[in-house]
């Protein structure tokens, strides 16, 4: 992610005058894995030229991709600051993850050890086999002092036979180093024994920028070669969306990936990089399910990366991070990541409809969307995005996904462009980029609006901000998907429904253990979470099949008696059925009707490659 006050090109110029010039002294890291097999990592930082007065160092709360805090501070100890000849400094811990040195030299030196068991895009995984570093997640950092440079040593590498993948710039041996801390906070670094491969990409100027991935995993050298190829077809067909890729700095974008069952599956993406991790086996034969990660992650460098929302400037690593445009900056990601997998020829129109389905749904079978608008839904970040917590909560009921609202938000102004207008959401991306993202200024909501004004007329684009930002209103997603050949319908019409209920076998019953819907008939019976469900129908209720079986043969307006205990007693409840909101969407082909020459000129307008 990108997150600089300045523009990028400044931030690396200073920095290059100022190193060469010997005005300021970098930061230095020195990393060391002397107990890889237990997860364990020793960290030195170096701070020369220290500044006069208390100095306060710290971990982060909260890291780049994420909005929610994370308490990195728990994973380190064995915290300790001497001088530059090793002589003791007074180090106390004055908050969970500060810590202050109230006297000190000019040169300070802080050690620690890090441990890390946790391999996704947040966290730290540390073995024999790897060492994958999320930078807020692994390093202290200096208050106040932000704008200094940073380099980093990564020791034991030939010990582990290790690589390193990572977008800070390579200095030399096993030297790498940041502009300033921003920059260094949002890259990522695997030492594996990674496999790379490697190609080149023309951008619109002419400039020539290499492209990698760099994967960690079971496979031999050949199938990462032959996966680098499906990547290569799903860049291509981002960057038409575009017209042109970013500039990225020092010339080059890296696809970390690591693959592995024991991971935490998660995609994150960064400025001139992505990491993703995979719960698979390995690559080969799971190509397919990777690449959806892949798509997604690689649009966030035009779209949250330099299309930055003006909420996360600068980027806080002391907190959560609220953001008002994550209906935006993720959910049109998301409809693009996904759609773009048909464009680029990996899914059929036919798998496409199960992931616009989804969408759909999202927006018009929950509760949340009925109450609450996108934004709303996009600040809720800070609770729900990997965000940890104890207490229940009432998630059924009031949120839904940002990534899915933005994407069937998405969804239709693509339609609605490309039917009003005859323009498309492509139209849209790049009047955007080239307004915001090219010249790396933070946007606001209202901004995005004057955009869509001018592609289209202001009384449009208020009326759908009013609508469908700002509002609950939801577009006529039938009417839309029709004019591409395409059916929404209800996926399981005359048929019962009592809706979802989480349960599970406990004291002779089920015992339902997260909120219910309060669109469905069960919630409206008054059952809810800790209700001990006991008989259905007169049938004892100790298996879910009970509940299913139970509605199987009926109809919407038959009823269902339910017995169930909580702590004011034993209870009976008359359950109405009635017809589930969820929806399906077919193509004509698959419904047996015939698409007229109009449908599939917009279907193919809307779904073919558009790379040249």
């Amino acid at each position: 992610m990108k997150k600089f006050i300045t523009l990028a090109t400044a931030a690396f110029c200073a920095f290059s005058a100022l190193a060469q010039s010997g005005k300021i002294k970098p930061i230095y890291y020195a990393v060391s894995f002397p107990n890889a097999v237990h997860h364990e990592a020793e960290i030195t930082m170096t701070l020369p030229d220290a500044p006069g007065g208390k100095l306060k160092v710290r971990m982060s709360r909260s890291s780049p991709g994420r909005y929610a805090t994370h308490e990195f501070g728990k994973n380190i100890y064995n915290v300790k600051a001497t001088d530059a000849t090793g002589a003791p400094l007074k180090i106390e811990q004055v908050e969970g993850d500060v810590y202050e040195i109230a006297e000190h030299p000019d040169v300070v030196k802080i050690s620690y050890t890090l441990f890390g068991n946790h391999t996704d895009g947040t966290y730290v995984g540390i073995d024999a086999s790897h060492a994958h570093l999320n930078m807020p997640a692994s390093f202290m950092w200096v208050l106040g002092m932000d704008k200094r440079p940073l380099k980093f040593e990564f020791n034991d590498l030939d010990k582990y036979g290790w690589k390193v993948a990572t977008q800070l710039k390579h200095e030399g041996d096993n030297v790498y180093s940041a502009p300033d801390l921003q920059y260094m906070m949002d890259s990522p670094t695997e030492l594996a024994n990674v496999k790379v491969s490697s190609w080149d990409v023309v951008n619109t100027n002419g400039k020539k920028q290499k492209m990698s991935i760099a994967v960690h995993s079971d496979d031999d050298q050949a199938t990462i070669d032959n996966f680098a190829k499906m990547v290569q077809k799903l860049v291509l067909e981002e960057k038409a969306v575009f017209g042109e890729q970013p500039n990225y700095d020092f010339g080059s974008y890296t696809f970390l990936d690591d693959v592995y069952p024991a991971n935490f599956g998660d995609g994150m993406e960064h400025r001139n990089s992505t990491c993703i991790v995979d719960r698979s086996a390995k690559v080969g034969g799971n190509e397919n399910d990777l690449l959806g990660t892949f798509s997604h992650e690689f649009f966030h460098s035009w779209n949250v990366e330099r299309i930055r929302p003006k909420s996360l400037e600068p980027f806080n690593f002391e907190h959560a991070d609220m953001s008002n445009e994550l209906w935006f900056a993720e959910g049109f990601t998301q409809y693009y990541g996904e759609m773009l997998l048909v464009r680029a020829g990996f899914n059929s129109v036919d798998d496409y409809t199960g992931t616009i389905a989804g969408l759909v749904n999202s927006v018009l079978a929950n509760p949340a969307p009925s109450k609450f608008p996108p934004t709303q839904m996009s600040r809720y970040a800070v609770f729900v995005d990997a965000g940890v917590s104890v207490d229940a909560t009432n998630y059924t009921n009031m949120f839904t996904s940002y990534y899915v609202y933005g994407g069937a938000t998405a969804l239709a102004l693509d339609l609605r462009l490309r039917s009003e207008f005859k323009l498309t959401l492509d139209d849209y991306m790049r009047q955007v980029w080239l307004a915001y993202g090219k010249p790396e200024k933070p946007y606001t909501i209202p901004e995005l609006q004057n955009v869509l004004a001018k592609l289209t007329n202001p009384k449009f684009a208020k009326a759908f901000f009013d609508d469908y930002i700002y509002g609950i209103k939801k577009n006529d997603y039938a009417e839309l998907l029709s004019k591409a050949g395409l059916i929404l319908q209800k996926a399981a019409p005359g048929k019962g429904w009592m809706g979802r209920v989480a349960a599970r076998p406990a004291n002779g019953g089920l015992q339902i253990v997260s909120a219910t819907a309060s669109n469905t008939p069960i919630y409206k019976a008054g059952l809810d979470a800790d209700d001990l469900i006991l008989k259905v129908d007169g049938k004892e209720a100790k298996e879910l099949s009970a509940l299913t079986d139970a509605v199987k043969d009926k109809k919407p307006g038959d009823k269902v008696t339910i017995s169930y205990h909580n702590r004011t007693g034993d209870h009976e409840a008359t359950v109405v059925l009635e017809e589930s909101p969820a929806l399906q969407v077919l193509t004509y082909e698959k419904a047996n009707k015939e698409l007229t020459q109009q449908q599939k000129d917009f279907r193919a307008a809307w779904l073919s490659s558009k790379v040249k």
